[in-house]
C-alpha cells in the first residue's frame, strides 16, 4: 500500500526568537504569546492540505507562524517515526532555522 493513502503521524518542535520590545511590559500571562495559539496553528498548517515532503511542511508551518505572531526568527524541526526505507531508520527529520527577513 502507497505511504500516502494513509494518514502520517509526524512531530514539530517550534522555537521562536521574540525581540525584547515584543515582550510583555508586566508579568502578566495575558500579554505574552501564547503556546496554545501556536500549537493550534502549527496542527491547522499541517493538517490543513497534503505535502509530499518535510522540508515543505516545516516552510508552511513557519510561514504561518511568522503570519500570526511577533517571532523574529522560527526554527522548526519535523521529524516523522519510523519513515518507510528500506533499511531500519527509527525517524527522520529535518530542521530549519528561518529569520523574519529571509523569508
Amino acid at each position: 500500500m502507497s505511504e500516502r493513502r494513509l494518514p502520517q503521524d509526524f512531530v514539530a518542535t517550534v522555537e521562536l526568537a521574540l525581540s525584547p520590545a515584543t515582550l510583555p511590559a508586566s508579568d502578566d500571562r495575558r500579554e505574552v504569546v501564547d503556546y496554545d495559539r501556536i500549537a493550534s496553528a502549527i496542527v491547522e498548517a499541517g493538517t490543513s492540505r497534503s505535502c509530499r515532503l518535510l522540508e515543505t511542511l516545516a516552510k508552511r508551518i513557519a510561514d504561518r507562524i511568522f503570519a500570526e505572531f511577533p517571532a523574529s526568527t522560527v526554527r522548526i524541526a519535523i521529524t516523522k517515526p519510523r519513515p518507510p526505507t528500506s533499511s531500519s531508520v527509527e525517524a527522520a527529520a529535518v530542521e530549519l532555522l528561518i529569520s523574519r527577513d529571509e523569508r
